[in-house]
């Protein structure tokens, strides 16, 4: 029997796109939850649902360890539950009803829930931990096995149901970890770690595992979503990091590793002394990262190859001046050819993260993004279109606009929620015309179909059928007359 049964509702084989990735992680969030419960003395176990059934593995489950409380705690180093997938929300509803069921007292942790407390707390969970929310899980565990459920109005950093009125009650803001060697290690003998072994072994014939150096991201780009840890950054000690990797590869036998912070590399010296670090423990490890191009220095980028990394994804969001100011992104479209050459020049591959569909885009900003692409040749691409998240300032500007459906039902939906410049259509269009043109420039298979230039012909004819009538456009913007893109623009022809 265990104290507490933590859980998360991220399943793989429910999203269509990365189950055909097949590059499934651990749930780092859950594991460091699970790892705080466990060595303040409470009996705890994880049911891991990525690889699992959520329905019959989670049953299973509860009939195993017959927990008295049940926390859907998501993975929020995973970047999909700030989305909320559908999908994801209905599973975190299924493990509360089956948990109610068994007897056990339901949390909730998790982006979505933060944004939507309300309809979470409507729904039957006990309570929403807010934010970054191992203490304060900590202490409600410790209060409900005590018996002292009235005691949960007193813990900062939650929200509840007035029992008396039914009104939302949130108690005072818990401050964030700013110390991070304080937390052990995730608890990842808590799962099955070999069926992750499996899946990579599998899929690619290698095994990865993934780590977090930091938390939060200090910048304040206005469509990315912060309900965890807001604008605050807190790293964790060079040595603390090298150590982990250590651990990963010789006692996991990891072969690569994904950090999954927002942002890695933020500090240089911080760099430096974690290549140093790395090479005294001989924890060196391949692994991949997210950064920003204006952090992406030569002196950055050589630490950055020294440590082991051999992967870096940009947010470069897009090839277009005016769409990275009318973003807040704070970096410059030259920086991004810079940031490129400096990772090549030390054997990093430069992979970018390209958003489309922002409110204001025009022919002439998708030209420029595309026309980068061609020009600066990334080892690979993500493509995605702008999602309003809840308390963001483009969520705010595009509100009004939002209708029924607001979130996808899996990563690969790619549709506009809002009123954008063009429909679903045409952006998936562009989506696979860009794909198609980077596996071009790592190909030596010429007799691909259909090919980049049969591509981007249909995106031109969908560029003249696909427009929205009532785009919106931000006052700020001048209206200016669009220009045609021809599948040759750029330094290259589109059929490389």
């Amino acid at each position: 029997m265990a104290d507490v049964l933590l859980t998360h509702s991220y399943h793989l084989y429910y999203d269509r796109k990365q189950t055909r990735k097949m590059r499934p992680y651990p749930p780092l969030g859950t594991l460091y939850a699970a790892a705080l419960l466990r060595n303040a003395g409470l009996s705890v176990a994880v049911f891991d649902t990525m690889l699992n059934d959520p329905e019959q593995g989670f049953q299973a489950a509860l009939d195993e360890h017959r927990p008295r409380i049940v926390v859907v705690y998501e993975d929020n180093f995973n970047f999909l539950t700030k989305m909320c997938l559908t999908r994801m929300r209905e599973v975190a509803y299924h493990i509360l009803e089956v948990s109610q069921g068994a007897g056990a007292t339901v949390l909730v942790n998790g982006s979505d829930a933060s944004d939507h407390v309300l309809d979470y707390l409507l729904k039957g969970f006990r309570c929403v931990l807010l934010g970054e929310a191992e203490w304060t899980l900590l202490e409600a565990a410790q209060h409900l096995l005590n018996g002292d459920d009235r005691g949960l109005t007193m813990i900062p950093g939650l929200a509840y149901l007035d029992e008396e009125t039914g009104a939302l009650r949130e108690t005072a803001h818990r401050p964030l970890t700013r110390n991070l060697d304080l937390m052990s290690f995730p608890a990842r003998d808590l799962i099955d770690v070999n069926q992750y072994r499996s899946a990579w072994g599998g899929a690619h014939g290698y095994f990865s595992l993934n780590i977090v150096a930091s938390r939060g991201c200090p910048y304040r780009c206005n469509w990315c979503a912060k309900p965890i840890y807001g604008d605050s950054f807190a790293v964790r000690s060079a040595n603390s990091v090298a150590e982990e990797m250590r651990r990963l590869k010789y006692d996991f036998g990891a072969q690569h590793l994904w950090f999954a912070d927002d942002i890695f590399g933020l500090q240089a010296k911080w760099v430096r002394e974690l290549a140093v670090e790395v090479e005294r423990l001989g924890a060196a490890v391949p692994f991949k990262m997210q950064s920003r191009v204006d952090l992406m220095t030569r002196d950055t980028v050589r630490a950055l190859r020294q440590a082991g990394c051999a992967e870096v994804w940009l947010g470069v969001e897009s090839g277009s001046q005016r769409i990275l100011d009318a973003m807040d992104k704070g970096t410059r479209v030259e920086q991004i050819a810079k940031a490129r050459d400096n990772l090549r020049s030390e054997g990093i591959r430069a992979c970018y993260f390209l958003q489309f569909g922002y409110q204001g885009e025009a022919w002439e900003d998708i030209q420029a993004t595309v026309n980068l692409v061609r020009n600066t040749r990334p080892d690979d691409i993500g493509v995605s279109v702008s999602y309003p998240l809840p308390g963001t300032k483009f969520f705010d500007r595009v509100r009004s606009q939002l209708s029924y459906k607001t979130n996808w039902s899996d990563s690969e939906d790619l549709s506009m929620m809002f009123q954008g410049a063009y429909t679903d259509e045409f952006y998936r269009a562009l989506h696979d015309a860009l794909h198609a043109q980077v596996r071009s420039f790592n190909s030596r298979d010429e007799y691909a179909a259909p090919s980049p230039a049969e591509l981007w012909n249909r995106v031109v004819q969908l560029e003249k059928s696909c427009r929205n009538a009532r785009a919106t456009v931000p006052p700020s913007f001048v209206s200016q007359e669009l220009v045609q893109l021809q599948s040759g623009s750029g330094s290259r022809s589109g059929d490389e």
